[in-house]
């Protein structure tokens, strides 16, 4: 497969590219600076350089074109303030699903929040967040071209993974490896049994693949 990676510099999709690069699928992953190109290179992936904060939909789906499927796994990051919610976790999430359509790459894997709803209230920077992806993951939902998945992980660690999980409509709270996050999204990919599916995910007892295998044949 190809697959298309956007937020390619993220911690979750470096073990992402990692691991599909070395099942032999070819990777591309899109980056805004060109000094990330060298980490994508390293983890098996074509970097591809573009700001998915000012690109056209023409322009993400020139990159898209030929893809067998599409990861969204962008963010503003933990030191963002809110407006840069709205113009990634929302805007750039948005902009992705459109290319994705426009380029016919129907397979569509979003990486969301435990936690996402666009009616989340409150102030705070993280209400923000939660709101602007739970806005983003209705679109995404709403689009008739797409085969999406929306992944919603619990909290995020750097511990190694387990390859234990627990991957369901609702989990609960919890904290999940983000190596795990990453050999889930892999097996995602190419299970498109799980399209339509919102599902979250935390660290538990079920090896991944049978976890996904399970979601999918519901």
């Amino acid at each position: 497969m190809r697959i298309v990676i956007a937020g390619g510099h993220g911690q979750i999709a470096l073990r992402l590219e990692r691991l599909l690069s070395a099942r032999g699928d070819e990777v591309a992953g899109i980056i805004r600076r060109p000094e990330q190109g060298d980490d994508l290179r390293e983890a098996g992936a074509e970097p591809v350089l573009c700001d998915l904060e000012s690109a056209s939909v023409e322009e993400v789906a020139a990159h898209l074109q030929g893809a067998d499927a599409a990861v969204f796994a962008a963010g503003a990051g933990p030191g963002s303030g809110a407006a840069r919610k709205e113009t990634v976790d929302k805007g750039a999430a948005i902009l992705f699903a459109d290319a994705a359509e426009r380029a016919g790459v129907r397979r569509h894997v979003v990486v969301s929040s435990m936690g996402a709803d666009p009616a989340h209230e409150g102030d705070d920077v993280f209400d923000a967040y939660l709101r602007a992806k739970g806005e983003a993951d209705a679109y995404v939902r709403s689009r008739p071209g797409l085969d999406w998945t929306i992944l919603r992980p619990g909290g995020l660690i750097d511990d190694a993974g387990t390859g234990l999980v627990r991957l369901e409509a609702h989990t609960g709270r919890g904290m999940i490896p983000r190596d795990d996050v990453a050999a889930v999204l892999a097996e995602l990919v190419d299970t498109s049994a799980t399209a339509g599916l919102t599902l979250e995910l935390i660290s538990g007892s079920t090896p991944v693949s049978v976890g996904v295998k399970s979601v999918a044949g519901n």
